[in-house]
């Protein structure tokens, strides 16, 4: 859960996959797009689009699970207890790059939402190797808790605090977890910010001389 494949592309059905941690691009469903905050969590529908893109929801029958649901008023109470928890998680993961602890308000609500929706497991064959990986089945909305609620307990509980970063672009709120052998990583991504800013300095320079 902590990485993505190098192979992932950066955008998937609109959504943003930079943050290699599944914490980190879940808090990258609000973003700042041409100067102006952007919901991508904007519904239920939304949601399940995310959770395919994510790879969370990987198969046709978890697929039907959640299209029982999707329309219900209920999962849409839900994606608003959801986007409140995410900005929740935003103002720990700030506080944790500023080198600070999370609040222990925060702390207390995710550990009751791991204790009320435990992440579990399956084990099974995978070619000449046996692996153990999560298991979910989202047979109504409250189900999404456990992989959100575990990532979020693996980032902070797992992951170098300093290797956890705000890209540097001015106008960027996207977060991700430095998983370069340096640890000199400081753009969300070269193709979004990385070459903006590469320019801009590149200008200033030529400007002084």
């Amino acid at each position: 859960m902590t990485g993505s494949p190098v192979e992932r592309k950066e955008w998937v059905d609109g959504f943003l996959f930079v943050g290699n941690q599944l914490a980190l691009d879940f808090l990258n469903t609000k973003l700042i797009l041409e100067n102006e905050p952007e919901e991508l969590l904007r519904d239920a529908a939304a949601l399940e689009r995310w959770l395919i893109a994510s790879g969370i929801v990987n198969s046709p029958k978890n697929r039907a699970m959640m299209r029982a649901w999707r329309d219900s008023r209920q999962a849409q109470v839900f994606v608003q207890k959801l986007i409140a928890f995410r900005e929740r998680l935003r103002a720990a993961i700030l506080r944790l790059e500023a080198g600070s602890l999370p609040r222990n308000a925060f702390l207390a609500k995710l550990d009751m939402l791991l204790k009320e929706h435990p992440q579990r497991t399956t084990l099974r064959k995978a070619g000449s190797k046996v692996v153990l990986e999560a298991l979910f089945e989202p047979r109504r909305p409250e189900d999404v808790w456990a992989p959100i609620a575990a990532a979020a307990a693996e980032l902070l509980a797992k992951v170098e605090p300093s290797r956890i970063r705000q890209c540097e672009s001015e106008s960027c709120v996207i977060h991700f977890y430095d998983t370069s052998k340096k640890g000199s990583r400081r753009w969300c991504s070269m193709n979004i910010c990385g070459n903006r800013l590469k320019v801009a300095a590149y200008q200033r320079r030529r400007r002084l001389t």
